[in-house]
Parts: C-alpha cells; sequence; structure tokens
C-alpha cells in the first residue's frame, strides 16, 4: 500500500506538472500569436512607410529609378523584411535585392491579388502566384499620387514566418529552462514539505502500533506549531495517549485493589470456615469466628455495593433527562437530618450557613443527595469529638457553591492529589470510611463530574474542607435560550 507520504508527493508533483504545462501551451500559443500579430503590424507600418517614401520619389522620377531601389534596400536591412515595388498593373519594378540582375524584376503579379490591393490593404500568408518557393507573411499598400489621389503602383512588404519566430523560439528555450529548473525546484521543495508533513503521521502510527502492544509511553514530538491543524492534532494525540496510560495505570491499580480487597475476605471467611468444619477452631470459639465470618461477608457485600453505586452513578448522573431544578438549601437541610444523631453522639455543633432565599439548581436531585450525603459522611466521621460542622451556600459567577468543614483530623498532603482516585486508600489518609475501600470520594468526584462541575479540597492546621460547585437554574435557562437563538 503506498504511503500518504508518497501519495501526497505523486498528487502536488502531478498538479504542478499539470499547472505549468497548462501554463507552458498557453504561454507558447498566445505568445506565438502575440509576435506574429505584432510583426504583421509592423511590416503594415513599415509597408506605408515604403509608400509614402516611393510617391515622394515619383514626383520628380520613376518607381524603377535608382534612388528608389537604394531608400527600399536600407529600410529592408534594417527591418529584416523583403520589400519590392510594383506599378499599377502588377509588374515589379523594384526591389530591395542588392544583386545587379534581381530576379524579381519585371514578374507580373497574379491579377487577384492586385485587385485585392486595389480595395485597400492586403496582410496574408502566401507565395504570391510562385514569387516566393514558400508561403511568406506579405503586407501590401498602394501607392498614390500626391494631389490627385491616383494609383502609381503598389509597394510589398514581405518575411518568412520562421524569421518572425526565430526570436520567440530563442526566447522559447530560455523560457523551457527556466521552467524546468523551476519545476524540478518545485518537487525538490514538495518531497521535503511532505515528508516533512508525514513524519509526524509516520510517529503516531508507530506510536499506535506500541499502544496495541501495551506500551503507552511512548509521545509524538511536537514540532509544529499547536495552532495550526497538525500541531493541534499532535497535541490530541499526546494528550489521548496521557489519558491512555492514566487509563491504563488507573485499570491495573483498579485490578490490583480489587483483587486484593476480594483475596483478604475471601481469605478470612474461607480459613474460619475450613477452621470450623476440620474442627481446628474449638465449639467454644466458633461463635466469634462466625461473627467475623459474617463481618468479612458484608464487607464484600458493601464492596459490590458501592462498585455497583459508582457504576449506577456514572450513567445516571450524565443522563441529562433525570436532572430537575429544585432548592440545594432545602436539600442540605434534609441530608443534614439524618446525621443528627451521630452529631449528638460525638457532640458536634452543626452550623449550616444557608441563606434566606432559595437557591435553585439544576441537576440529579439523588446524584446531589448522594455527594452531599458522602461529604458530610466524611465530614462527621473524622471530625473531632465536640468540634464544629460547618455547611456553607452561596453564589458566586453563575455558579451555586457547597462547602463542608470540619475540624479534626487532616488529610496528609501526599495523600490530597489521590483521594478522588477509586480504591485510594492509606492509613494515614481520610477515606470515606475507614473500613471502606475507597469508593466514596470517587462516587462524588464522579457524579459532579457528569455534572461538568467540580469539586476541591483543603486541608491543614486541624480543618479540612470540601468544595463543590453545581450549575444555577437560571444559568442553565439562559444558556439554553442562548443556544435556541444562535440555532434560529
Amino acid at each position: 500500500m503506498k504511503s500518504i507520504f508518497l501519495r501526497n508527493f505523486i498528487a502536488t508533483a502531478l498538479l504542478v506538472f499539470v499547472s505549468f504545462l497548462i501554463i507552458a501551451l498557453s504561454f507558447v500559443g498566445i505568445g506565438r500569436t502575440y509576435v506574429i500579430s505584432d510583426y504583421r503590424a509592423g511590416m503594415d507600418k513599415c509597408a506605408k512607410e515604403v509608400s509614402r517614401t516611393a510617391a515622394a520619389i515619383a514626383r520628380d522620377d520613376t518607381l524603377s529609378s535608382w534612388v528608389l531601389s537604394m531608400s527600399i534596400s536600407s529600410i529592408a536591412q534594417s527591418t529584416g523584411d523583403h520589400i519590392f515595388i510594383s506599378d499599377a498593373d502588377g509588374v515589379i519594378l523594384s526591389c530591395s535585392d542588392r544583386n545587379p540582375i534581381c530576379e524579381h524584376l519585371g514578374v507580373h503579379l497574379p491579377e487577384e491579388i492586385i485587385a485585392e490591393i486595389g480595395h485597400g490593404s492586403f496582410n496574408q500568408l502566401t507565395d504570391l502566384g510562385g514569387l516566393y518557393h514558400s508561403r511568406r507573411y506579405v503586407a501590401a499598400v498602394p501607392i498614390l499620387e500626391s494631389g490627385s489621389g491616383d494609383c502609381l503602383g503598389y509597394a510589398f512588404v514581405s518575411n518568412q514566418v520562421d524569421r518572425m519566430l526565430d526570436a520567440w523560439t530563442t526566447f522559447l528555450m530560455i523560457t523551457a529552462v527556466v521552467s524546468m529548473g523551476v519545476f524540478f525546484a518545485a518537487l525538490l521543495v514538495t518531497l521535503i514539505y511532505s515528508r516533512h508533513m508525514a513524519k509526524p503521521l509516520d510517529e503516531m502510527a508507530a506510536a499506535s502500533r506500541k499502544f496495541a502492544r501495551g506500551d503507552f509511553s511512548v509521545r509524538v514530538r511536537q514540532t509544529e506549531d499547536p495552532a495550526d491543524e497538525m500541531g493541534a492534532l499532535i497535541d490530541s494525540f499526546n494528550k489521548m495517549a496521557d489519558s491512555l496510560e492514566q487509563s491504563e495505570n488507573r485499570r491495573s491499580e483498579f485490578i490490583a485493589n480489587i483483587s486484593h480487597e476480594l483475596r483478604t475476605p475471601m481469605t478470612t471467611i474461607a480459613g474460619f470456615a475450613d477452621g470450623i468444619l476440620d474442627g481446628t477452631i474449638p465449639p467454644e470459639e466458633e461463635r466469634k469466628y462466625l461473627v467475623s465470618i459474617r463481618d468479612e461477608t458484608r464487607r464484600l457485600s458493601r464492596l459490590v455495593r458501592d462498585m455497583l453505586s459508582v457504576s449506577q452513578a456514572r450513567a445516571r448522573a450524565s443522563d441529562a433527562s433525570h436532572r430537575s431544578v429544585f432548592d440545594v438549601s432545602e436539600l442540605i437541610v434534609q441530608t443534614l437530618l439524618s446525621f443528627e444523631s451521630r452529631a449528638t453522639k460525638k457532640n458536634l455543633d452543626v452550623d449550616p450557613q444557608l441563606p434566606d432565599n432559595p437557591i435553585l439548581v439544576r441537576a440529579d436531585k439523588d446524584a446531589i443527595t448522594q455527594v452531599i450525603y458522602n461529604l458530610l459522611d466524611n465530614a462527621v466521621k473524622f471530625a473531632a469529638p465536640g468540634s464544629c460542622l460547618i455547611l456553607k451556600l452561596y453564589k458566586d459567577n453563575g455558579k451555586a457553591y457547597v462547602s463542608v468543614k470540619d475540624f479534626g483530623e487532616t488529610i496528609p498532603p501526599d495523600d490530597l492529589p489521590f483521594i478522588f482516585d477509586r480504591f485510594h486508600k492509606s492509613d494515614r489518609s481520610r477515606s470515606m470510611d475507614k473500613d471502606g475501600v475507597g469508593l466514596g470520594l470517587y462516587l462524588v468526584k464522579t457524579i459532579l463530574n457528569s455534572h461538568d462541575e467540580d469539586i476541591a479540597v483543603k486541608s491543614g492546621d486541624g480543618m479540612t474542607e470540601f468544595v463543590f460547585t453545581l450549575p444555577l437554574a437560571e444559568s442553565t435557562k439562559q444558556r439554553d435560550k442562548n443556544e435556541q437563538q444562535r440555532m434560529v
């Protein structure tokens, strides 16, 4: 299969060749016609000048005089034309040839040619009835007597076509050489440029083959301006490669984590069950180990449930049909009520800083309830007993901001960039629950990203705060209205 580089080069070369061919043919055809027309116009002017000279000499002499013969010989030598003069009957009386005995003198021209000249000027490609051995361009005008206007004779000027095109042929040769040089230079530039344009595509193809083998570390060198199409393509390809590499890393980590999360409780359950069945565990201790089996089974159930919740939440949040307009203040209050007993048990002072007026947002209400619930659960769990729990809601720049702040155990700085990753857990970090599997904050991030919103966290000096955004219903309606107006 031909490469895109070769196809592009061949197509460009053919385009250049056809363009040069059309220009050359047009140049040759139009130029030849122009040269001949210009030369024949010059012959007409020369014939008229010879006619005036002959008329002036004929006032004191005849058309066969030596003075007239010398005059037309001088004119013929300067113009390169052949000139002769005939009388009114078409008999040649004088010629520009300097031979003592001219073969043209006394020759009688065809009557039809003399008759045609009598009606005006004459300019044709002809051999003048055999006067010339080959056809020539001939221009002729009558010689009129001064005063009376009677026709004394005719002035003829002729030249061979080859001689007329001698200079044009030389010019064509030079033009052809220059054109060939320009053509090959254009091919060379096309070759280099096509190769340059195809190089990133070759690198992308090579990188794609490595991707297929599982190597996502390769990148395409950015040698183009990111503002143009090829530069943008390279940039997008590298970003795709980054995303694939991150996805592969997350997949590997996910498999490793899920394998660990499943293997540990299953090993524990199998070990305790075997101990009970083979009598290794005494009957009086069976209840204790059955409780452990129950706890590990519930842990497995939570793992499966959390994973299912993540998948369902991602699918549901991405479906715009589930989104509606609701008061987020009311939703916060309703969710907060479910933590009343736990907050009282830890002696927490809950401070809901909510505006007096409703703040309407457009989102999936159930999904946002899950977000607020998870963040409140996290805050209540890690807040120090007797501390304060602050919920704040406000508007800014067309967004609703929800803040959940607690005071107590903080998140180590090394763990902050990873707390929203799936299955991220650390003995030092605040996972959604110490007995959980690290899916709570990942679920929060997934839901908000599905709404094209984001969440931020800061933790230090005994305080941790999560802040996320929601789209205001007014801004959403205005945006939809603007889009409809643009479509109209």
